[in-house]
Order: structure tokens, then C-alpha cells, then sequence
């Protein structure tokens, strides 16, 4: 059985248009929306870009690479360290005992290979291991021969020493032994404040038997401990490229031994850079205070600043004689005026009751004085009289008076 519909108009069928027409607005709104938050992404991704290339980058230094003649496993250990991420290495040399009668920098200047990485600079680093207290005298000597000075003690006498009386600029310790002293933070923070920096080494650590390892952990936790992360500087001391690590990998390192992760970061960028700055200020400035830098020529003037130079000297000069006077006279006439008003002022200015008494107070002092000159005057003719006598006769003049007669 088939039943035939017949739409006779009754039905109302669904207005699948006006449905239609708002899904389209809809799909039209949703891309405009994700092409401008596209837009919008692309234009923050190129401000971040622009941010990034404006910020100063940040260094990274090394200043603990021994130095060695080998010069094929320099050059690689040197390669090594500029693929991690360094801008500064320090080249060290060291000495152990009496000091050469004629010192000079065993660290060649340039370096004899030729393959030195164009982004790294490398300093020259002497390390003096204090053993008896006449290398003292020689140790000015011994710093203008190298970029960068440091002492290793060995006992606690010579570690007092470094702290307190010795010009230096690290305090490098061998902490793979065990210390004969403890880290007191009073003579640490001495040495901080004189702007010496103390060192950690962390190679021996890495490469190591389990004595040195053991060692160095438990003397960099005291280190740390006493220094309260304060003036401390990381280093390699690698003398192969297997020794040496990442920034960010020492930063970890010195983190587990208990530093603060931003006291790290500070000890492999902001303080080595202190060190390396202020060693430089040592030996080229006048007492580490005043620096000469070359600033650059002064730019040629151009044409037009020649020109404007010309006509400004040329107005200046064309002033004449007559001008000048005119604008004295102005001038004294002004100074007269503002003296007037100064003058105006003061005497427009209300009396105060201090001096209003102090002028009655003069006042009366002088109608006083008036007084007693006016009853001390004479009282009668203004001819001399002669005083009388204690018996009431007046005295007896040059001038006898004529006897009576009979």
C-alpha cells in the first residue's frame, strides 16, 4: 500500500536559509577572528625577536684552563670550550716554590697555533702556591707580567695571609685535599669586601678517584656554607676537553654542593667578570681608580656646520659700538628698577613687636637722658658765684671792703 503526500501549503517546511546564512556568518567570523589572534602571534613573535637581539648577551667565563705545550690538545680542549658556551677562558700557568730571579709570562702572546676560536678571549692567569712568606715581596713583580694573579694556601697561616695583607685577585683552593682549617665567615667576608674572589674547581669532581671526589664535596659544602654563596667564581680546571662541562651543567653541579641557583649563575658571569675587570683596572688604570679609554675622534664638521659656525661668529661681531651701549644702559636700568622694588618691599614690610619694642625702649632711654641734663643745668643768672663759707659768710674776695668812718 503506497499513501502519496500532497503539500498542499499547510506544512511549514524549515527556514534552512536563514539557518544557512547564520552558519556561514559564523565560519566567516571564526576565520577573520583566527586570522588576526595569527596575526596578532606572528606580531608578539617579532617584538620577543626584537626584545632579544636588544638585550644584551650574557658571557661566560672560564678562568681556569691549564696551560700546556701540547699545543694540538690546547687547541682542542679550547675548540671544546667555545662549542659550550664560553666567552672568556683564562690560560693558567703555575708555580710551586721559589720564584724565577727573572720573571716574565710563560704564556706566549699570540698563541703559537692558529686555530683559536674568533669569539673566545683568552687571558693570561699565574697561580702562586704559597709556601714560604718571601714570595711576597715579588708578587707586584709577578702581577704585571700576567693579566690575572692567584694564590693557592696551603695551611691556615697562608690562608689568613691571602685574605687580609696579600694584593691578589682569587684565592684558589686545592679542595680535592683535606683542608687543615675551617672556613670562618669573618675572614671570608674580609677578603670579599677587599674584592677578592674564592674558587671552585670542579674537574677533579667529574674525573676524579672517589678520595678526591669525596674531598671536594664535602670542602665546597663548607666553602659555600661559610662564604654564605657570596663571592665565589666556578671554574674547570680541566686539563683535557672530557673535564670540561656546560655553564648550565656547573651551575646543577654547584646547586647540589648547596648554592643558590642565581648565587651560580652569578659565580660563572657577573663575579669572574668583577675579577677579570678590576685585575685589568690593576695594571693599566692610575691606583685603580681613573682609567684613560680611547673615546674615538671627534667628528669633521660638515659643510652646513661650517657654514652655520661661520654665521653665528659673524652675528656676534656685527654688533655695534652704539648697540653695546644701548643694551648697558638697559641693563643699569633694570638694576636700578629691581632695587627700587627691593627697597619698596622692605619698607612695605610690617614692623614686628620685637623691634617696635626695642625702638619705644630707645625712645624712652633718650627722653630720660634729656631729663637729667635739664635739672643738673643752673638754676639761677649765668654769672660764676662763689660758694659760701661753713660759718654762712661769703668767702673773702682780693678786694677788702673801706672801713667805716668813726
Amino acid at each position: 500500500m503506497f499513501v502519496l503526500a500532497v503539500d498542499d501549503g499547510s506544512v511549514k517546511k524549515p527556514q534552512l536559509d536563514g539557518r544557512f546564512e547564520g552558519i556561514q556568518a559564523d565560519r566567516k567570523y571564526f576565520l577573520e577572528s583566527e586570522g588576526k589572534s595569527a596575526a596578532r602571534c606572528t606580531n608578539h613573535a617579532k617584538e620577543l625577536e626584537e626584545a632579544a637581539s636588544q638585550t644584551p648577551a650574557v658571557m661566560f667565563y672560564d678562568l681556569n684552563v691549564p696551560y700546556s705545550a701540547n699545543e694540538a690538545h690546547l687547541s682542542r680542549t679550547l675548540a671544546f670550550i667555545s662549542e659550550l658556551g664560553y666567552n672568556v677562558v683564562a690560560l693558567n700557568h703555575s708555580i710551586v716554590g721559589k720564584l724565577p730571579p727573572q720573571i716574565t709570562c710563560a704564556i706566549p702572546d699570540p698563541l703559537p697555533f692558529k686555530d683559536v676560536p674568533l669569539k673566545l678571549e683568552i687571558r693570561r692567569r699565574v697561580t702562586l702556591t704559597l709556601t714560604e712568606s718571601y714570595q711576597n715581596a715579588r708578587l707586584a713583580e709577578l702581577a704585571r707580567a700576567y693579566d690575572i694573579l692567584a694564590v693557592r694556601p696551603i695551611d691556615e697561616r697562608t690562608f689568613q695571609l691571602a685574605c687580609s695583607s696579600l694584593d691578589c685577585d682569587i684565592i684558589s683552593l686545592d679542595l680535592t685535599q683535606r683542608l687543615p682549617f675551617y672556613f670562618r665567615f669573618k675572614m671570608l667576608s674580609e677578603a670579599v669586601k677587599s674584592g677578592k674572589r674564592f674558587e671552585l674547581c670542579y674537574s677533579q669532581g667529574v674525573l676524579g678517584d672517589s678520595v678526591a671526589r669525596r674531598n671536594l664535596i664535602s670542602n665546597a659544602t663548607q666553602l659555600i656554607r661559610a662564604s654564605r654563596g657570596r663571592g665565589l667564581i666556578i671554574s674547570s680546571e680541566a686539563k683535557a676537553a672530557v673535564g670540561c662541562r656546560g655553564p648550565c651543567d656547573a651551575i646543577n653541579l654547584a646547586t647540589i654542593w648547596g648554592l643558590a641557583q642565581d648565587r651560580g649563575f652569578e659565580a660563572m658571569s657577573k663575579e669572574p667578570r668583577s675579577v677579570v675587570v678590576t685585575a685589568q683596572l690593576k695594571r693599566t688604570s692610575y691606583r685603580g681608580v681613573i682609567d684613560v679609554v680611547y673615546g674615538g675622534e671627534k667628528p669633521a664638521l660638515t659643510e652646513k656646520g661650517v657654514q652655520a659656525a661661520d654665521a653665528s661668529q659673524g652675528q656676534g661681531k656685527g654688533k655695534t659700538k652704539q648697540q653695546a651701549l644701548t643694551s648697558q644702559k638697559r641693563k643699569a636700568a633694570s638694576e636700578a628698577v629691581a632695587g627700587a622694588d627691593a627697597r619698596d618691599e622692605v619698607a612695605a614690610k610690617p614692623m614686628s613687636n620685637r623691634e617696635a619694642k626695642r625702638r619705644k625702649h630707645q625712645a624712652r632711654l633718650s627722653g630720660s637722658d634729656a631729663k637729667e641734663g635739664a635739672t643738673n643745668g643752673p638754676v639761677g643768672g649765668g654769672g660764676d658765684t662763689a660758694p659760701a663759707s661753713a660759718e654762712g659768710e661769703p668767702k673773702e674776695s682780693g678786694v677788702q671792703p673801706a672801713k667805716e668812718a668813726g
